[in-house]
């Protein structure tokens, strides 16, 4: 029972820092800019202003936006199929669909943030990776470590 809810525990964690990762305003920064998945914000005067992502390709922009956010539904969706295989399935076919659903979901953040790594801010000598990013590969390594527990725990109840 411990390590249930040592899982559901490290699940929603996993969320939450998807979550994070995919809404909040820092996966570049410099001194006078902080750019997100969605817009970038620049600092005039003392105050900040939102803009548009020009700047990058759209195509790669739109698939980085769409892993992104599917990696969260994933996620979320993994959460309560666990929940629901925990009441409804025999022990020996628990928690395969869990774990399918949650390599799915460690597979689209891990494809968002390697389009980023590879296709956006290249050449930029000033700045670097925020915090959000950071998050993003932190859910992918959690994301991945849960899909494997999700496997071990069937083979274990057979």
């Amino acid at each position: 029972m411990l390590i249930l809810a040592g899982i559901v525990v490290l699940h929603i964690t996993t969320i939450i820092l998807l979550l994070v990762a995919t809404i909040d305003n820092a996966w570049w920064m410099t001194g006078t800019v902080s750019t997100d998945l969605w817009g970038r914000w620049e600092l005039r005067g003392s105050a900040w202003h939102y803009t548009n992502l020009k700047d990058y390709p759209e195509d790669l922009l739109q698939a980085v936006q769409a892993t992104s956010v599917l990696a969260c539904i994933f996620a979320i969706l993994a959460l309560f199929v666990f929940v629901a295989q925990l009441f409804t399935l025999a022990k020996g076919q628990r928690f395969t669909f869990s774990g399918v659903m949650q390599f799915i979901s460690c597979l689209c953040i891990m494809i968002a943030a390697s389009i980023y790594t590879s296709d956006f801010h290249k050449g930029e000598t000033e700045g670097g990776y925020g915090h959000s990013f950071v998050l993003a590969w932190i859910s992918f390594v959690l994301s991945f470590l849960l899909a494997i527990i999700y496997l071990v725990l069937r083979k274990k109840s057979e």
